[in-house]
């Protein structure tokens, strides 16, 4: 069955940095445009990254350009996100998304994983 498997997440200090990962399964993981969503306390889920199934194009939003980068490694079948120069405003639930548009639409999510940027 479908698995994506987030891991990495933590308790940082306000300019430090964290890696996640996402190990995907069950599915052709080189098809599929991978992305990294995350959800505050009482805010909706916003897309914070996003690499395409060919190309590796990258998209960020506003808030973490030039601190995150996404990457993905198609022969390990995980996507990762690196997190540099964390702000308090970073915390929140991170997760993974992995889609492939088409005839069908797909689309997977993992179980998210926590980051929280305290002093």
């Amino acid at each position: 069955q479908v698995q994506l498997v987030e891991s990495g997440g933590g308790l940082v200090q306000p300019g430090g940095s964290l890696r996640l990962s996402c190990a995907a399964s069950g599915f052709t993981f080189s098809n599929y445009a991978m992305s990294w969503y995350r959800q505050a306390p009482g805010k909706e889920r916003e897309l914070v990254a996003s690499i395409t199934s060919v190309g590796g194009v990258t998209n960020y939003a506003d808030s973490v350009k030039g601190r995150f980068t996404i990457s993905r490694d198609n022969a390990k079948n995980t996507v990762y996100l690196q997190m540099n120069s964390l702000k308090f405003e970073d915390t929140a639930v991170y997760y993974c998304n992995a889609r492939r548009r088409g005839i069908f639409d797909y689309n997977y999510w993992g179980q998210g994983t926590q980051v929280t940027v305290s002093s």
